[in-house]
């Protein structure tokens, strides 16, 4: 977690309460993916789709559309990591940035994606913000734990986004 903070970006809007200083849980993941951010994008909000090729996205259903697609308004409920979440959009700037509260019994998160078009690739940077028992209890219990599914989920997101 501490490397994890050392690296943060700069360019995350944290919701008051849930940003790196004082969260119990912070990952920080980025992958270069070769393929644009509106492509990346695509892959992002469309997700009921996640659980076809990110292991750790179960059960994910939209509540507020029938499109399996997310937008600035939408409310989702999925299990990750074995927690039942029930997560909100926050932001949302299409091609850009995305991100969502996630509360589950014992837990308060903050789940931000940032985009970055570079030289015709997409810098994605991934960060997360967590607090509650159950953060301190998956710190405790896998200090890398949520790092190693952050970067599972952008290689994943990588070689999805690059076979398109």
């Amino acid at each position: 977690m501490d490397d994890d903070l050392a690296n943060r970006f700069d360019d995350i809007h944290w919701p008051d309460g849930l940003s790196p200083e004082g969260a119990d849980l912070f990952t920080h993941n980025e992958v270069f993916i070769d393929a644009s951010c509106s492509t990346v994008w695509q892959l992002l909000i469309a997700a009921e789709q996640w659980p076809q090729w990110y292991p750790n996205a179960h059960d994910v259903q939209i509540l507020n559309d029938r499109t399996g697609v997310l937008r600035e308004d939408s409310r989702f409920q999925w299990t990750t990591l074995g927690i039942d979440v029930l997560s909100e959009i926050f932001e949302f700037v299409p091609d850009t940035r995305i991100g969502w509260y996630g509360n589950a019994v014992g837990l308060r998160a903050y789940h931000a994606w940032r985009l970055l078009d570079e030289s015709n690739r997409c810098h994605v940077i991934m960060e997360e913000a967590a607090r509650g028992p159950a953060a301190v209890g998956m710190r405790n219990s896998d200090p890398d734990g949520m790092h190693k599914a952050h970067d599972l989920w952008n290689d994943r997101l990588k070689l999805l986004a690059e076979r398109r």
